[in-house]
């Protein structure tokens, strides 16, 4: 089909142009990672049209992987919003031609603020490279699309570019998991991480039963907490667990379910997880294990919970 081979075109030309942008990392990245990883201020962005979508792409990324970053769009700085910008900021300019109006209309104020400029474009001889302290090459040797017009193949390398400067300043800030959680803590990732194990965990109706429980005792109360365990014994000894799969197997292996009790398929060395851990942690705990229960326990060494995952 026509539209597979064009869409396969564009792949290509893509490949085509990451291979060359690699070619082009050096010396002058380096200087661009070394002068925003040594910033005490907040980074600001600044694109118009196509190379402002990205440059707020850009932006938004540095501010959630620990770069304090902000966008700012070139025709509201020339009308005012220019104040945000300080004398300590490093200022990211994009343009692939280096000659859009806004952003040179920007230079000159830029210039008397002394900030650093670092320019993102595809023409070093343009009047954007000619006036950045340092220049980032997007240069491609063709745009995707069939008139090698719209801004395509230029706003991938402009992307990647963007992002491979976040991810470097991540490694070098050391950025955790624990780090990425509290710049979204709305977030499902950012809240498992920031959880710990008893805000998650179920604490009403444990089902506890004796160790000489009978197994219609033990599948009652399994049933009637939902949770596919039997805690056998008490809040502060707790001797083992039965689960659901413990019974399968006891009937598989043709047992007299009358007369076994609780003591005899237990497992008497069962997960525990402390209120206290981290909820990720536990998590990851149970998918290593395979299981989908753990026994929650305080300080105190009693039992107060249980956490779920469902797989």
């Amino acid at each position: 089909m026509k539209a597979i081979s064009t869409a396969l075109n564009l792949t290509k030309t893509y490949k085509i142009a990451i291979d060359r942008l690699e070619g082009l990392l050096g010396k002058n990245f380096e200087s661009a990672v070394e002068a925003i990883h040594n910033s005490n201020s907040h980074i600001v962005v600044c694109g118009m049209g196509k190379s402002g979508l990205v440059g707020r792409k850009i932006s938004s990324t540095f501010a959630s992987t620990g770069t304090p970053s902000y966008f700012l769009h070139p025709g509201e700085a020339i009308h005012g919003d220019l104040g945000i910008v300080q004398r300590e900021n490093i200022v990211i300019l994009i343009s692939y031609s280096g000659e859009t109006d806004e952003i040179l209309a920007l230079l000159p104020a830029l210039k008397r603020m002394q900030v650093k400029i670092i320019g993102m474009t595809g023409d070093q001889d343009s009047n954007l490279a000619q006036n950045s302290d340092i220049v980032l090459d997007i240069s491609v040797d063709k745009e995707a699309c069939p008139l090698n017009l719209a801004p395509t193949t230029s706003t991938l390398t402009t992307l990647v570019l963007g992002d491979a400067l976040a991810v470097t300043l991540m490694s070098l800030k050391n950025f955790k998991q624990e780090d990425f959680a509290l710049t979204h803590p709305g977030g499902a990732l950012g809240r498992r991480l920031l959880l710990k194990v008893k805000d998650e965990m179920i604490k009403d109706n444990l089902p506890f039963v004796y160790s000489y429980s009978n197994m219609q005792d033990v599948i009652v109360k399994m049933t009637e907490a939902r949770l596919g365990i039997a805690l056998v014994g008490s809040k502060n000894n707790l001797e083992g667990i039965i689960t659901d799969g413990d019974l399968r197997r006891a009937l598989v292996n043709n047992e007299d379910i009358n007369k076994i009790k609780a003591e005899d398929i237990m497992n008497s060395s069962p997960l525990i997880a402390n209120e206290s851990d981290n909820l990720e942690a536990a998590h990851e705990r149970m998918r290593e294990a395979r299981v989908q229960c753990l026994v929650v326990k305080n300080s105190s060494n009693f039992i107060v919970g249980v956490i779920q995952i469902f797989k």
